[in-house]
């Protein structure tokens, strides 16, 4: 038998419950309020500047994990193909 909720219905709530709730919204509209002001300091900053260098070193070590990961990918399909070639023998 379920309840049904209406205007007659009641619940009870402590104190202790009502200042829990109370804290957490503050601490929510505190956050938001915080968030907003880091965002509006963020966007009077000057941009960032990247210099060649820097780039260069980036692109640099973006291109040899490129090369690591294929070279770990090659090595992972030759395994692969002499376990299918062991399962293959075992048949």
């Amino acid at each position: 038998m379920s309840k049904e909720l209406n205007e007659d219905t009641t619940f009870k709530l402590s104190l202790k419950t009502l200042a829990g709730i109370a804290a957490l919204i503050f601490t929510f509209v505190s956050m938001w309020f915080v968030l907003q002001a880091d965002i509006a300091e963020a966007k009077t900053l000057p941009d960032p500047e990247i210099s060649r260098m820097e780039f260069d070193m980036k692109d640099q070590n973006i291109r040899a994990s490129i090369e690591n990961t294929e070279k770990t990918v090659d090595e992972i399909k030759a395994q692969l193909i002499r376990m299918e070639d062991k399962m293959d023998n075992l048949r």
